[in-house]
């Protein structure tokens, strides 16, 4: 049994301990997301349309995700709207993004790895890079939703009479908190991941302007960038939909109780 065994042995039972039902519930969709990832790449690797594959394995994660992470079907529900709305939005300016910066291939740090291998793979780099970035936000979209929804839904259960100039205060303020901490998140989980590499290019002498250009480097800030403008674009169109859907539903009360 290696070390990777054993700590995904102490995060099943730490789940089962804090979550119980719902902690398992979650830990099974970590497998099924292992799953659908390992699915993508073996399509796009029989060379199927990377942008219907994308696309598809999105829905599929962003659904697991967000209906095995809570039990309210009203939160999951708008949610995983939000998060469509989001991804769809975001994978096209991915495409912007990468025609612009070409951030596909390989660099000249990639050299001694590749040595003696055969470049000739048969697969469009672009198209790999766009799935990596795409796939790279689907969690931080995800979890922006369910946190705004979630958070919304408990405030109208308490007052449910809530206008939408109040109830878009609320949420103000909560995508304030929620969006301070995913960024913060998200901007040290790549500055650890790729701390060796600034190191190396660091002992290395590279200039501001190598630093700036070097492949390896902006293709991470630009997925980091990507999944912060995902946050806050989670946070905007999941509160509209939670103010929308509300002010409508009051609308149908209103109109039933006068029917009556």
């Amino acid at each position: 049994m290696n070390s990777i065994s054993v700590l995904i042995i102490i995060l099943l039972m730490l789940m089962l301990f804090v979550g119980r039902w719902q902690g398992l519930k979650v830990f099974l969709g970590l497998i099924f997301n292992f799953v659908a990832i390992f699915t993508m790449i073996i399509l796009i690797n029989w060379q199927f349309n990377v942008y219907v594959v994308i696309a598809v394995i999105s829905v599929i994660i962003l659904a697991i995700a967000i209906y095995l992470g809570a039990d309210s079907s009203l939160v999951t529900n708008r949610a995983f709207k939000t998060s469509l709305i989001v991804v769809g939005l975001l994978m096209l300016l991915t495409i912007m993004m990468q025609y612009f910066g070409q951030f596909q291939g390989f660099t000249t740090e990639n050299s001694e790895e590749l040595e003696g291998l055969s470049m000739t793979v048969g697969l469009n780099f672009n198209n790999i890079a766009m799935a990596v970035m795409v796939i790279s936000v689907l969690g931080a979209v995800a979890e922006a939703a369910m946190a705004i929804v979630a958070d919304l839904n408990e405030v109208l259960e308490r007052t449910p009479d809530m206008t939408s100039s109040s109830l878009y205060a609320h949420s103000r303020i909560i995508g304030e908190q929620i969006l301070g901490t995913a960024i913060n998140t998200l901007f040290f989980g790549v500055l650890g991941s790729n701390l060796p590499l600034l190191i190396w290019f660091t002992r290395l002498k590279y200039s501001l302007a190598m630093f700036i250009n070097a492949k390896l480097l902006a293709a991470e800030i630009v997925t980091m960038l990507l999944g912060m403008l995902g946050i806050l674009l989670s946070i905007w169109v999941a509160s509209w939909l939670t103010v929308h859907e509300h002010m409508r539903q009051k609308r149908l009360k209103i109109t039933d109780e006068r029917n009556i």
